[in-house]
């Protein structure tokens, strides 16, 4: 009886012994990713703290009425040096100088760090550049009123914000004093006028959480639209197209071709076909300007980087292109083997 027992106990007690191993080990997993996010976070509360610092610099000028913001010029990058607050001896541009012309569309290319999309952080003065002087018609951004300046430039980024409310509402946060008709016009010039008469409330209808109720040309057409009816000098273009399928991404590049006529535009693009129009390219590579000229100076130069890159994503498409046919045969074959 007592020999029962011991065994009865000795089975139990392995039992249990191995479910607290294995709920230990899956415990001990778990800590990896879990300290893995902490460091994101740390890091992510950082750059925010820093960015925080540096909007209380900034909008000490904006009470300055006199601080006004002229952007009916050229923009110049001179001699601009900048490292993150949070990133200490990374230097992401290193003595950049360029001119964006008044009225004209400048491209920014290069790989991914070679600091373009900081260019539109510093024109915006999220940050300020650790040295060198950044000016709009002759005059320093730095002296301008922050308020003033971003009322007076339009963003669009690669993936649109929209908030669940209606499409009317979403396009009216870009003015807060917008007419019914200046937002339909506004949508007119957008592009998206016409899908958003189709809708069954139009433009009362709801985006849904996350907008899904709309497709992702819809949405970066309501967003251009609402980045349009405040009627920005200055149009930044952040990879607004590179989240888009080839289809809608043929039709809102032609939208934002339309939307920077005569109006001083920057580009930032990874689809090097999307600036074949622009009227300068500047090829960025490890924060400095190693090439520019225009779409077609830039193909005919041999051994040219912006060439090398275009000739890189033309292979891309075409491998591509190839996929989507063979997936194509592949569905057909298997359609016609049901039937």
């Amino acid at each position: 009886m007592h020999e029962e027992g011991r065994n009865k106990l000795n089975i139990s007690t392995i039992i249990l012994v191995v479910t607290l191993f294995t709920q230990g080990i899956y415990l001990i997993g778990s800590i990896g990713p879990c300290l893995q996010a902490l460091a994101e976070a740390q890091v992510a509360i950082k750059e925010t703290n820093g960015t925080e610092d540096n909007e209380t610099k900034v909008w000490k000028d904006s009470d300055n009425e006199n601080a006004t913001v002229n952007l009916n010029g050229d923009i110049r990058f001179d001699s601009v040096t900048f490292e993150y607050p949070t990133r200490h001896h990374t230097t992401v541009l290193q003595n950049l100088t360029f001119v964006a012309r008044a009225g004209e569309t400048t491209a920014l290319v290069g790989s991914s760090g070679s600091g373009k999309s900081t260019c539109m952080s510093l024109l915006l003065r999220l940050y300020e550049p650790s040295s060198g002087n950044i000016t709009i018609n002759g005059k320093s951004i730095s002296d301008c009123n922050v308020k003033k300046l971003r009322q007076s430039i339009g963003v669009v980024n690669q993936e649109p914000i929209l908030f669940d409310t209606t499409i009317y509402e979403n396009i009216l946060y870009g003015n807060k004093n917008a007419t019914r008709a200046q937002i339909e016009e506004a949508a007119r010039e957008a592009n998206a006028h016409n899908f958003i008469m189709q809708l069954t409330e139009k433009y009362d209808t709801l985006v849904g959480e996350r907008s899904i109720q709309l497709s992702g040309g819809e949405k970066q057409r309501v967003a251009l639209a609402r980045t349009l009816v405040k009627q920005p000098v200055l149009l930044l273009l952040d990879e607004a197209t590179s989240a888009l399928d080839n289809i809608n991404e043929k039709n809102v590049q032609e939208t934002l071709s339309r939307a920077c006529k005569n109006r001083t535009t920057i580009v930032i693009a990874h689809r090097l076909a999307a600036v074949r129009h622009a009227d300068c390219i500047y090829v960025l590579d490890k924060g400095k300007i190693v090439e520019s000229g225009t779409y077609k100076t830039l193909m005919s130069q041999e051994g040219s980087k912006y060439r090398e890159m275009v000739q890189v994503q033309q292979l891309e498409t075409i491998e591509n292109d190839d996929d989507i046919r063979w997936n194509q045969e592949q569905l057909k074959d298997e359609n016609e083997k049901q039937t």
